[in-house]
């Protein structure tokens, strides 16, 4: 494979649309380099990269071909590298309907989080800094302020907004569960498709499953995603941690450079 064939995705690590596309490359065994980004430095490098007057994670590059947001880069890998096992083509219309429903509730569950997460401004800068370069450390430990002041008002994060994410994210963990009900493994069909990879991995943060290095960690899952709790025990969260359990399989077989 040649530098200008290499697939290189950039990620937050936080980020479950990064974790969404990272496990899709990791299921379909498609190489590619995994470059994490610090937030508030990534904002430039993706604006630029993606050329769509968004900041927005994951962005996957080929040769001077770049792709931003999930759907369009599972469309794109679908075109690219198709057909994909994880998008039987017989399913292919369910499945993107899924795919479509749980990518809708991304934004609820960040807001949902940080609404919390800002309660702890040690854990979320320690996450936050994970892979970043010295400068870049000390960038945004200094400017921490000012990042979370910006996010709260990019994100819309306050107490009715987060009321409002809470409401749309149990009605979707009502939804699968009413679609496990009838005892199905799998979302659509009788296999594992891109619909229980897009469902589990936007639901990964609330789920807080093993296989996940940053959402299985105490400090995420007793302070980051606290509130999520209630949902704990449910069906839905158990369906995640199980996908998490049998599909997942190692993440970071090799810790991504720091882009």
């Amino acid at each position: 494979m040649t530098n200008q064939n290499v697939l290189t995705l950039f990620t937050i690590n936080m980020s479950h649309y990064s974790e969404k596309v990272r496990w899709l490359l990791d299921y379909e065994e498609l190489p590619y380099q995994e470059q994490a980004l610090t937030p508030f430095v990534h904002a430039l490098p993706m604006l630029i990269k993606g050329k769509r007057k968004r900041t927005t994670v994951p962005v996957i590059q080929q040769g001077k071909t770049c792709v931003q947001d999930s759907p369009r880069i599972v469309a794109w890998l679908s075109k690219e590298y198709g057909p994909l096992k994880s998008i039987p083509e017989e399913l292919e219309v369910e499945v993107l309907e899924v795919q479509k429903r749980f990518d809708a509730i991304g934004k609820s569950v960040a807001r949902y989080l940080y609404h919390t997460g800002f309660a702890h401004p040690a854990e979320i800068k320690n996450i936050w800094t994970q892979f970043a370069k010295p400068w870049e450390n000390a960038l945004v430990r200094m400017c921490y302020p000012t990042i979370k002041g910006l996010m709260k008002s990019q994100l819309n994060i306050n107490d009715k907004a987060a009321a409002k994410a809470e409401q749309k994210i149990d009605q979707e963990i009502q939804w699968l569960e009413q679609r496990l009900s009838d005892g199905r493994q799998y979302l659509v069909g009788d296999r594992f498709t891109l619909a229980d990879i897009t469902a589990a991995s936007l639901l990964a943060p609330l789920a807080c499953p093993a296989q996940h290095p940053i959402y299985s960690t105490e400090d995420f899952r007793e302070k980051i995603a606290s509130s999520a709790k209630r949902w704990s025990a449910s069906p839905a969260m158990e369906w995640v941690r199980n996908m998490y359990a049998q599909n997942r399989g190692q993440i970071w077989r090799e810790k991504p450079r720091a882009a």
